[in-house]
């Protein structure tokens, strides 16, 4: 890709999510060009879905300082950096705002169905690094479309595509059939609709990271309201409860984080949930207008009316199926990052940060950034991603030293997929508690990306 022609071709940034519009203000910063398409109807379009959820990392931790020089000529303000944004804070007062000043670089409702060379499929060898990238796009209008690209930058995440409750991986029989009672998502109990399908309501929740503690402080804050008598989780995780399952409390360096741990663990010694330990979901069974959970051996449990599924989510690699993508086998992580996270190897606290030599594929200039970067892996920061970005604009500028130096520290005790406690704590000071435990991954998109993802399961 070193034609004059190619060069001159815009940077493809697929997403406009927290990645995507800090891999945008990036190229800017570098005099590139950069073109990003987002599926959804907004900027933040998935962080929109998470909306109520509270982040568990403050404002100062999920803006990009290169998104910061671009909004500050047109007086945007950065909100207080001790503070704790919700999902919905996060994407109308920082995502929009850069996708607006970035303007007619950001395509909204153009969703891209397939990225490859030009002239090229994965077989062809001949001349295929001269080749510009060709993103076919399929726009909300019902318009077909093709651009052409000198780079690609996939930051698209992975919160479309939820892992199901199934414990070999795949979805448990009958869960399909199940799906008007099965959720995979933080319910939103501030919304009247979402708040009366779970009062008074017995809840499975399936997963064990934040995702799923949150869901599980939530369902006992209901429990304890007026309109919640009644209310009960059955909390299922498919490994035993151990010193870590509820996080690093007070030791925790993102405090609210934590605390979320904390409320989790309060929940079930509340009894307000109970935990069923070394569960792995084989089938969900109709019983009435209730649901019956059954592992794998045939242990059953009291039916539930109502399941919520957190184990995490997955990479959509379907549209990228013409690339030649060097990926882990177990992740779906690019082949070098993969060791760095690997949840069978590492706990979060040892994922540190990294950039493009992590992040290439034989197929040079298409990167894998933000959460999608992590594959199935639940250690993802949006400190992470933005020092990513920054990593890969420097290396399609062509300045490698830049590319390849470390400019982020992150948090000793590291983090992963999930998201923090809705309205608490509103400041940092106020996330303090007591703790117990050992450091927990926390969230993507963050704060990835993320809602979001659960870190393991």
């Amino acid at each position: 890709m070193n034609t004059t022609a190619t060069d001159q071709l815009p940077v493809v940034v697929i997403g406009a999510g927290p990645a995507g519009l800090a891999a945008a203000a990036h190229l800017v910063e570098r005099g590139l060009e950069p073109l990003v398409l987002e599926a959804g109807p907004a900027a933040g379009a998935a962080v929109l879905e998470w909306a109520h959820v509270r982040l568990f990392s403050t404002w100062g931790e999920v803006t990009d300082p290169a998104a910061e020089k671009l909004l500050a000529p047109t007086g945007w303000v950065k909100p207080d950096a001790t503070t704790y944004p919700t999902g919905g804070d996060w994407a109308e007062q920082y995502l929009q705002p850069l996708a607006d000043v970035l303007g007619d670089r950001v395509r909204l409702g153009a969703r891209v169905t397939g990225v490859s060379r030009v002239g090229r499929d994965r077989i062809v060898d001949a001349d295929r690094e001269t080749q510009p990238f060709s993103i076919h796009i399929a726009h909300a209008d019902g318009r077909e479309d093709r651009i052409l690209a000198r780079a690609v930058i996939d930051a698209s995440g992975t919160w479309a595509v939820p892992s199901p409750a199934g414990g070999d991986g795949l979805p448990a029989l009958g869960e399909r059939a199940a799906a008007d009672r099965i959720s995979y998502r933080v319910p939103d109990l501030k919304d009247p609709a979402v708040r009366a399908r779970y009062a008074g309501k017995r809840t499975a929740v399936i997963g064990s990271g934040a995702s799923a503690f949150t869901a599980l402080a939530l369902l006992a804050d209901l429990a304890k309201s007026e309109d919640g008598t009644g209310t009960h989780a059955t909390w299922i995780l498919r490994r035993g409860i151990s010193g870590s399952t509820f996080g690093g409390g007070t030791a925790d360096q993102l405090p609210a984080r934590g605390a979320l741990g904390l409320a989790a663990k309060a929940a079930v010694d509340e009894g307000h949930a109970d935990a069923v330990t070394g569960f792995r979901t084989d089938a969900i069974e109709r019983d009435g207008e209730q649901l019956v959970l059954v592992a794998e051996g045939g242990r059953r449990l009291a039916p539930v009316d109502e399941v919520i599924v957190l184990t995490g989510f997955r990479p959509d690699l379907t549209f990228l199926d013409e690339l030649r993508l060097g990926l882990d086998e177990r992740l779906q992580a690019p082949t070098a990052l993969a060791p760095l996270i690997d949840p069978n190897q590492h706990s979060c606290g040892t994922v540190y940060p990294h950039g493009v030599n992590e992040l290439s594929h034989p197929e040079e200039g298409v990167y894998l950034v933000g959460m999608k970067s992590y594959g199935r892996a639940p250690t993802f920061l949006a400190l992470t991603g933005y020092e990513q970005v920054r990593s890969v604009a420097a290396a399609i500028a062509g300045d490698r030293e830049s590319a390849e130096r470390v400019e982020l520290v992150l948090p000793e005790t590291g983090v992963c997929g999930g998201a923090g406690l809705f309205d608490q704590p509103e400041t940092s000071e106020a996330a303090d508690g007591g703790g117990c435990c050992a450091p927990t991954p926390a969230l993507i998109q963050l704060g990835t990306a993320t809602p979001a993802p659960s870190c393991g399961s």
